[in-house]
């Protein structure tokens, strides 16, 4: 078992930033891939950015690509997502995964472990 706790978040103007964080307890936090999710009101879950075990590799939607970077300190065991240039859309609850199978980073099927979320609210 993994257990995950984001923090982060809040009430941020449109061009601002903020920083998450997800910090993990439980089984060995480096042997897993980790991904950021998020989900707005009356839509689905959908993906935001991964990475890998040691942060070799990074993946992005489309949509954040160039604004969100995701980074990881596995001796502090978290993983963080820095959100720059915020817009209105970005409003949503955000979410950390471990990944644990699967064959995309893309897809919330192959992540198992989930965090409980934290509010991101980006105002005009």
């Amino acid at each position: 078992q993994v257990q995950l706790v984001e923090s982060g978040g809040g009430l941020v103007q449109a061009g601002g930033s903020t920083r998450l964080s997800c910090a993990a307890s439980g089984r060995t936090f480096s042997n897993y891939p980790m991904g950021w999710f998020r989900q707005a009101p009356g839509k689905e879950r959908e993906f935001v950015a991964a990475t890998g075990w040691n942060a070799g590799s990074a993946f992005y939607a489309d949509s954040v690509k160039g604004r969100f970077t995701i980074s990881r300190d596995n001796a502090k065991n978290t993983v963080y997502l820095q959100m720059n240039s915020l817009k209105p859309e970005d409003t949503a609850v955000y979410y950390c995964a471990a990944r644990t199978g699967g064959s995309s980073y893309y897809a919330a099927t192959s992540y198992s472990y989930w965090g409980q979320g934290t509010q991101v609210t980006v105002s005009s």
